[in-house]
């Protein structure tokens, strides 16, 4: 399922307009993303939640040299599915 199709799908199972629906659906990423970004977590009881967690720096390798390099430090995003929709799928 991609973004128009979800917009879709919120807009019908919501019975709201479309224009409504993507409005929704960029208020959450926007919101949930700036919420991520100072650190903190985002937690939708029943579906799961979103948190920020370091990488630490570690070599790799090139696949098509073999040669060794380095990967740098970066924060990644997390999501753990809730146990509701861990049922559900």
């Amino acid at each position: 399922m991609n973004k128009a199709e979800l917009i879709e799908a919120m807009a019908s199972g919501a019975s709201i307009s479309k224009a409504d629906a993507k409005r929704a659906l960029d208020s959450f990423i926007s919101t949930t993303s700036k919420a991520l970004k100072k650190g903190d977590r985002v937690a939708l009881v029943g579906f799961g939640s979103f948190s920020v967690s370091k990488r630490a720096a570690r070599k790799g390798r090139n696949p098509q040299t073999g040669k060794e390099i380095q990967i740098k430090a970066k924060n990644v995003v997390r999501f753990k599915a809730g146990s509701e929709l861990s049922g559900k799928v």
